[in-house]
């Protein structure tokens, strides 16, 4: 397919990334973030609401999960054949279909669909984005990566996550659990018209012109084995503390059976070849993906902590969690504007295993003070890793390649996430305490130590301007 676009007003103008272009970029990739944390604050009042026990509502949680982590990268494929605006436009349409639905369910399963299209909706807009902003990039003649926006993306896509909890919070208690839904809608029609106006067409791309081309070009076949691989993996994380081993069996098998498909697909879902032979890429998600785990446990486990041991409200620890966020945006920033790589994972794993070691001296008693410093080093975790790894995808990843690309580094985060949800789970089966945090704390470090050996002694991590394309 084609990699040219029109020039548009703005590109002449020597302004490719205006405010136009970028902000519904922007606001489409917050909404997967977001709605991944925003439901934790509704979920008693659903129960309530629904005349369901709290137990039945944790489905919520991972009917979204699972949606995402597939969806993800199957946006970015489906976008590389389609075009990028379309699957971002859809994508959008799907939160709006979500958020309604979910704002007037009168039952659990009408909640749990509206959740999958939220999850599915809000996972196109950032691969979608990545592919927009390179093309663009590209059109406009950079050499380098446009390392401001990916910034602005990243703030948007990652460092809003813990948002979601203060979010859902107030809507909850101002206005009610439906809220949590419908306030998808006016701000996923803001995007919808944004993209609209502001995104330029997909240029005129060598599409499939039958089913076969099709069904051929996106290796449907590989989505739907990845899909149930995910599924089943996902199944056994999810069933901790009490392993689903039977879940897991078929999770190997459905990924051995995955990757001896795509070694023989024409165009594969996940090029296993690639990810064998650019070594660099692959590292650069199982860093990411090792520093998010260790960042959602903050999210997930320290919030239980401090609910259970300081008594504190959803919405308290939320609150409490809020600096995470604004730290990691600010760090994140600087470290895009200049495409920088090496440095900021380091740092990051560097931060990680400082804030991990940090948790091991948490007691029900401490000065508040010390959790928001060790929250704030985390801050600086999430912010570090996102942006270097980020940057380090941009160029790592083959440019016809990108779409699914980004889509993997997000359901790697997926990933970590939910194994930090695991470890949670494991941890705090029997009860939350403090010798559990602390040791919580002891595999938070043992995993922060293993991204600091994939950080300084990848030797692949070199100048954005010089993209890594092999190991």
């Amino acid at each position: 397919m084609t990699s040219t676009i029109p020039p548009d007003e703005s590109t002449v103008r020597g302004k490719p990334f205006s405010w136009r272009f970028t902000t519904p970029l922007f606001i489409g990739a917050a909404l997967n973030s977001v709605n991944t944390s925003m439901i934790a604050t509704a979920l008693v009042p659903i129960a309530t609401g629904l005349h369901v026990s709290v137990g039945q509502t944790a489905s919520l949680v991972t009917a979204l999960y699972l949606a995402s982590a597939i969806a993800q990268p199957t946006a970015g494929k489906v976008a590389e054949v389609f075009g990028a605006r379309r699957v971002f436009l859809v994508g959008i349409v799907l939160v709006v279909l979500g958020g309604v639905l979910g704002g007037v369910a009168q039952n659990l399963l009408m909640l749990l669909i509206a959740r999958v299209l939220i999850g599915l909706g809000s996972s196109c807009p950032y691969p979608s984005a990545m592919m927009l902003i390179q093309r663009r990039a590209k059109a406009a003649g950079m050499e380098k990566p446009p390392g401001g926006v990916l910034g602005g993306l990243l703030i948007a896509g990652i460092a809003t996550a813990s948002l979601g909890l203060p979010i859902g919070g107030v809507l909850v208690e101002a206005v009610g659990w439906r809220w949590v839904f419908f306030v998808n809608v006016p701000v996923a029609l803001i995007a919808l018209a944004a993209a609209l106006i502001w995104i330029p067409r997909d240029p005129p791309q060598q599409t499939p012109r039958n089913a076969r081309d099709v069904l051929s070009r996106i290796d449907l076949t590989g989505i739907i084995g990845f899909a149930l691989a995910m599924t089943a993996l996902l199944a056994f994380l999810f069933s901790i503390p009490e392993p689903n081993w039977t879940m897991l069996g078929a999770a190997v098998v459905l990924f051995l059976a995955l990757t001896l498909w795509e070694l023989r697909a024409e165009h594969p879902f996940v090029d296993v070849r690639l990810l064998v032979r650019n070594a660099a890429l692959t590292r650069t998600y199982l860093r990411y993906a090792l520093v998010a785990l260790c960042v959602y446990v903050v999210l997930y486990a320290i919030t239980q902590w401090l609910e259970a041991g300081r008594h504190l409200s959803a919405l308290g620890a939320g609150l409490l969690l809020l600096p995470m966020s604004v730290i990691s945006g600010v760090v994140a920033v600087p470290i895009s504007r200049r495409n920088l790589i090496r440095g900021p994972v380091i740092v990051a794993a560097l931060a990680s295993l400082v804030g991990s070691a940090g948790v091991l001296f948490l007691t029900s008693d401490i000065n508040i003070v010390w959790i928001v410093l060790i929250t704030l080093v985390f801050g600086v975790a999430l912010g570090t890793a996102a942006s270097g790894n980020q940057i380090a995808l941009y160029t790592q990843a083959p440019r016809e390649q990108l779409g699914v690309a980004s889509g993997l580094f997000r359901t790697f985060g997926y990933v970590g996430s939910i194994a930090s949800s695991a470890i949670t789970g494991i941890v705090f089966h029997s009860s939350v305490s403090d010798s559990g945090v602390h040791l919580i704390g002891l595999i938070m470090i043992g995993v922060s130590i293993v991204a600091l050996a994939l950080s300084a002694f990848d030797r692949r991590l070199r100048n954005p301007g010089l993209p890594t394309r092999q190991a």
